[in-house]
């Protein structure tokens, strides 16, 4: 059976189970609610023999009731399992505890996709840790067409994680210049939050890796022309040049991210040179799945016969044969820290800094990449 066929029933699975466990967990978590619910203030000042009112004070961290008073209250609370109305707090607050979350997917891979589901689950998790809930920002409400700000308007969000987007679209455009807090996921705005992924760093250690055994005939296969994309290009070259490998222009190829058909006939078009790469530098792991059944439908092997470098270090990465050689994204820290950043200005909105955060990753050597030097 083809890589990809193998790979596409392993991610089905995965989403089929993942699907399953997110039931369970929302089930679970409706019911605490409902459980919640149940309890009043009233309740835990006959708990606690106190008035509603000094309940209200400990709760609220007011300061003109006894710490002793406050600590025994906050304590019944708890083993009650007292949650406060959300209504009743955003009143207060002047917040909802909802932050939207932008995910546009050209290709449908949604879920599916390992990176973007990891990134997904740690904005999630992170939201949840600080207590907010997320709502997923679309252009439509049943069946009328909105933009992504009215959305934003409609669900009142206290701001907006941006994960994945058309960034030239007027519509995202609209809305990063709103008076929304926004953190965009691998892209810059001007006065925004951006948590970037270290293009730079990565895609020149990959190509120091592979020049280290012997490889000067290297094809890089890029994604559609995004911030990126421009990142990882600027590190390929650059990398490149310092190292005085010269590599022809029918070598770099554009394709198309977490695509493995398109990915698939351009690894062809590049075999078909009389003069092939040693080494192909595919967009992203997921991709890459194309570009292998392709090498392996001509009749070559990896790495006996060519070379092959993917980019996220998804988990799937590590279990096709050979092992994948590729730089390893920070999925988690990069949903998680954006999350955190945008919370950060939601509730401090006059000493939070609108600052760039860098986060790394690390290179993981696979067996896809023949070293050279042994010949």
């Amino acid at each position: 059976m083809p890589i990809f066929l193998k790979t596409r029933i392993f991610l089905e699975k995965g989403l089929a189970i993942f699907e399953e466990l997110s039931y369970i967990e929302t089930t679970k978590t409706i019911k605490l609610k409902e459980l919640a619910s149940m309890v009043s203030l009233k309740d835990i000042a006959q708990r606690c023999g106190v008035s509603t009112a000094t309940v209200s004070k400990a709760l609220n961290g007011q300061p003109d009731i006894g710490e002793e008073t406050r600590s025994r209250i906050l304590r019944i609370a708890d083993e009650l399992g007292y949650m406060a109305n959300a209504s009743a707090r955003a009143l207060k607050t002047k917040r909802s505890y909802n932050i939207g979350v932008l995910f546009v997917d050209p290709t449908h891979g949604g879920l599916a996709h390992e990176f973007f589901s990891t990134v997904l689950d740690s904005i999630r998790s992170e939201a949840e840790r600080h207590g907010y809930d997320i709502t997923f920002i679309n252009r439509g409400l049943g069946q009328h067409e909105t933009s992504y700000l009215q959305h934003c308007r409609y669900r009142g969000v206290d701001g907006v994680v941006i994960a994945s987007a058309d960034f030239t679209d007027p519509m995202v455009t609209e809305l990063v210049q709103s008076d929304l807090p926004v953190a965009t996921i691998d892209h810059v705005f001007n006065d925004r939050i951006a948590v970037l992924s270290d293009n730079l760093k990565g895609m020149d250690a990959l190509v120091r890796f592979v020049a280290a055994k012997g490889h000067r005939k290297i094809a890089l296969i890029h994604g559609e022309p995004t911030s990126v994309t421009v990142g990882r290009l600027t590190g390929f070259h650059r990398a490149c040049e310092e190292l005085g490998i010269q590599i022809p222009d029918k070598w770099i190829r554009q394709g198309v991210f977490h695509d493995p058909k398109s990915c698939s006939a351009i690894t062809r078009e590049l075999l078909e040179d009389p003069d092939r790469p040693t080494c192909i530098f595919f967009p992203d792991d997921y991709s890459c799945i194309g570009g292998l059944n392709a090498i392996h439908d001509a009749g070559l092997r990896v790495p006996e016969d060519i070379s092959a470098v993917g980019y996220d270090g998804i988990p799937l990465s590590r279990i096709i044969s050979p092992v994948l050689t590729t730089w390893r994204q920070d999925a988690d820290g990069l949903g998680t820290v954006a999350t955190a950043r945008l919370i950060e200005q939601i509730e401090h909105p006059r000493t939070a800094i609108l600052d760039r955060v860098i986060v790394t990753g690390q290179l993981q050597e696979g067996g896809s990449v023949k070293d050279l030097l042994l010949r």
